[in-house]
């Protein structure tokens, strides 16, 4: 019923086929991703959902496992019978330890504090800290103690902890909306003051730092000074000198492209009306743009994975009518391989393609979105669907939608508008949210099913809005507003 997911494990030169090592229902477990801590060790994240007393509850647990399935183990500290409370979070990987031969790895835990009473060894505190754990035989060592307003660690990819990221609690017991971060120059163990940041209803305003490069001795991050955010860096060497790596004069610039064991930062990435990529490394950037010509479809590439001296790269390859496929390249010998296509069903479909198009809003306002139509057919006179997106926080892009695309393959045209209230474009497109301004967006929403009947491509009668989140809110709230423009 799709509701599930399962490990594969495979030699990459397809010597052998697939072995499924790993499973998971999701009913209610489900696999969320896995990696490899180790040439034959793996660690897994599982999502499950518990219920007591008619309450469904969530938490997360991390597992590793040998490549051929066996020696599963919790990786994730397990409760004891003296804890004052629970953890709901498993933990995650915070560094994969390169230089370790070993299968250890960093990952930051909540902490529980323990009842002391006749114990000498009781944990005392409790909050966020990071531990060293060998994924084999499970032994632990505390790196970073635990900080009850803590929220995040950042490593340098070698092991070491080089940035905390606070947030203070109210005497009311909920956090506030102040961030604080600290740094640790090189060598040392003192924690510094980096930066200050404060949560609003737009985001975050303020620098938030993402990732540390070793060799240069800077922290990556994202600030928005000019209505937009922009990556910026950050020396580590004791100056704070701050410095703009990348902006774009119409789009936020959202994440950094990171590859390899040691998560190496080597370009931004931002979307406009497509996801576009800006490489600091010259060599990938090369790359990126020849295997996006030379691969079929003019498809997006996105580096997965490396080797540990990146000669090997795990690629991915995706387009509006293709779901994606893995390839392996071997940068030495220049030769490239598929691996596996992410949905083999599809192969012999014909999806449809999806075009970036703009419509115009009540006030004149051009609202981006994307139309995707009927394989075979001439865009006139369909039944149609406005479908927007959730978030609000949030928005559409160019690529793969497996509802969109199951909507065409019945014969319906979809339009997905990128609303005023949609995250991307910046702080005076975001507005208040699509919820305190919520008649613009919506406003937006119902201009685009107007027209789509103006163009002629929806006919008479037959359009319809669908959404979830905060697409289902949207859809109803458009009634508010228009109750006699969609008819389901």
């Amino acid at each position: 019923d799709g509701a599930g997911a399962v490990v594969m494990v495979g030699p990459v030169d397809g010597s052998a086929p697939l072995k499924a090592i790993l499973s998971s229902s999701g009913k209610p477990d489900r696999l969320q991703h896995c990696a490899w801590s180790s040439a034959t060790r793996l660690v897994c994240s599982v999502f499950l959902i518990e219920t007591a007393d008619a309450i469904m509850s969530g938490f997360s647990r991390l597992v590793a496992l040998d490549a051929d399935g066996t020696n599963l183990k919790q990786l994730s500290a397990r409760a004891t019978t003296w804890q004052i409370g629970a953890s709901r979070y498993g933990g995650e990987i915070l560094d994969w330890l390169p230089e370790d031969a070993g299968s250890a790895v960093l990952m930051q835990r909540t902490f529980v504090a323990e009842e002391s009473t006749g114990r000498l060894v009781a944990q005392q505190s409790s909050g966020l800290g990071v531990e060293r754990v060998d994924t084999l035989t499970l032994k632990r060592t505390t790196v970073e103690r635990p900080r009850n307003n803590a929220y995040d660690f950042l490593t340098d990819g070698h092991g070491n902890v080089r940035v905390l990221a606070l947030q203070a609690e109210m005497a009311s017991g909920y956090n506030s909306n102040r961030l604080a971060f600290q740094y640790r120059p090189t060598g040392s163990r003192d924690w510094k003051p980096l930066a200050e940041a404060t949560i609003t209803a737009q985001g975050v305003a303020g620098f938030r730092p993402s990732a540390v490069d070793r060799t240069l001795d800077i922290v990556y991050g994202f600030a928005n000074d000019s209505g937009r955010t922009a990556v910026y860096k950050i020396a580590l060497d004791g100056s704070l000198k701050r410095e703009l790596v990348f902006q774009h004069d119409q789009v936020d610039v959202d994440s950094l492209i990171r590859i390899g064991r040691q998560r190496r930062v080597v370009g931004v990435s931002y979307a406009t009306d497509k996801r576009r990529s800006e490489f600091f490394d010259p060599q990938l950037k090369a790359l990126s743009a020849s295997l996006s010509k030379a691969l079929p479809g003019l498809p997006l590439i996105t580096f997965v994975d490396a080797s540990e001296d990146e000669q090997k790269l795990l690629l991915f390859a995706g387009s509006d009518k293709d779901a994606g496929r893995y390839y392996l390249l071997d940068r030495a010998s220049k030769q490239m391989g598929e691996i596996s296509p992410v949905r083999p069903a599809l192969d012999s479909a014909k999806l449809a393609a999806v075009t970036p198009v703009s419509f115009p809003a009540a006030d004149g306002t051009m609202i981006p979105g994307y139309l995707t139509l009927p394989a075979g057919s001439d865009g006139k006179g369909l039944p149609a669907i406005v479908m927007p997106h959730g978030g609000p926080g949030a928005r559409d892009e160019w690529g793969f939608d497996w509802l969109a695309q199951f909507y065409a393959a019945r014969g319906f045209a979809v339009l997905q508008p990128n609303f005023r209230g949609s995250s991307g474009y910046g702080d005076a497109w975001f507005q208040k949210n699509g919820f305190q301004s919520w008649r613009t967006a919506v406003g937006d929403v119902n201009d685009g099913g107007r027209w789509l009947e103006k163009q002629g491509i929806a006919a008479p009668g037959k359009l319809a809005i669908v959404g979830w989140s905060y697409g289902g809110y949207a859809a109803l709230q458009s009634a508010v507003l228009d109750p006699a423009l969609f008819k389901a």
